[in-house]
């Protein structure tokens, strides 16, 4: 049923848009009509679909090697490095091709993530708030070392382009890197026994006869590079990672082998319902996906602290 509802979704998304796009008009075998279709409407909702699967899939990761259900790449100072890495490559490089600035990018949301659960070694973590709220706070810091050095360099108006999520620019040859994330999320479920059991602690693996220092660089490698390839590709796409992995835990418990697959099923969902959202409710102008996700996830994000709290309390 929820598959069935995504692709009835997907292709709704094809005909929804500034251009007149029809069966009618595809039927009539109108030129301008199907080129539309091909070089835009096409690569626009496939974008949709890999992003919000893969990001989804990614904040699963997280929150297993983390052992926390509040963390994500945008609540672990993940994407804010990835754009930080962005800048460096620009600025060092500015003809640089789209793999050099996503192999940067990853390269420094690598390090960003590793910094954040290095981090997390030093605090105190009496409550499971700490954890997002540290993410918090370090994004914080590596967001605005990215803002002061893209001011004085004359690069906010690229740094905004960056830091938020939006399909409206994807076309035929400038979204096909996202299918590497759809890599990295097939990687991620043969995987995912692995990660269920590194969330368990390192004692455990350890005992198991598994590698949990192996495991954890699997994990951080794919976050890492599943969020660079798509704030270079779309943008920053919010709390995307926190709240569908949450949603099916309630639903389906918290082995990743099993929920997997409806992690990304349902991101790639939320993020279509929400790109839909933002092209239909000012047509013909169009509302970043970025900012409807932010929105509804910064609230479910809420939500769920919320919950939390009060049955911590």
């Amino acid at each position: 049923m929820v598959v069935a509802a995504v692709g009835v979704l997907a292709v709704v998304s094809l005909f929804v848009g500034v251009s007149t796009v029809t069966p009618a008009t595809l039927l009539a075998q109108d030129a301008q009509a199907l080129l539309v279709l091909l070089v835009s409407r096409l690569p626009r909702t496939l974008a949709v679909l890999l992003a919000g699967a893969a990001m989804a899939v990614a904040g699963m990761i997280m929150q297993m090697l983390a052992r926390n259900r509040f963390v994500e790449p945008s609540t672990a100072g993940t994407v804010e490095s990835a754009v930080l890495g962005i800048l460096v490559v620009t600025v060092l490089s500015p003809g640089a091709p789209l793999m050099v600035k996503m192999l940067v990018a990853s390269t420094f949301a690598l390090a960003g993530t590793a910094l954040f659960l290095r981090l997390l070694a030093f605090v105190p973590l009496r409550s499971v708030l700490v954890v997002p709220l540290v993410g918090l706070m370090l994004g914080g810091v590596i967001g605005a070392v990215t803002t002061f050095f893209a001011y004085r360099l004359d690069l906010l108006q690229s740094l905004a382009s960056w830091t938020t999520g939006d399909f409206s620019g994807v076309l035929r040859g400038r979204y096909e890197l996202l299918w590497i994330t759809l890599a990295l999320t097939v990687v991620a479920y043969l995987a995912a026994d692995r990660f269920t059991l590194a969330g368990m602690g390192s004692d455990l693996t350890t005992n198991l006869g598994m590698s949990y220092r192996t495991v954890m660089t699997l994990g951080l490698v794919i976050v890492s590079m599943v969020s660079a390839v798509v704030v270079v590709t779309v943008g920053v796409i919010p709390f995307l990672g926190l709240v569908v992995p949450n949603v099916v835990s309630l639903m389906l418990g918290d082995n990743m082998r099993r929920t997997a697959p409806w992690v990304a099923v349902l991101g790639a969902g939320f993020v279509l319902v929400c790109d839909l959202v933002g092209r239909v409710v000012r047509h013909p102008y169009e509302v970043p996906v970025g900012v409807v996700v932010g929105v509804v996830g910064s609230a479910l994000f809420l939500a769920l602290l919320l919950r939390r709290g009060s049955r911590a309390a």
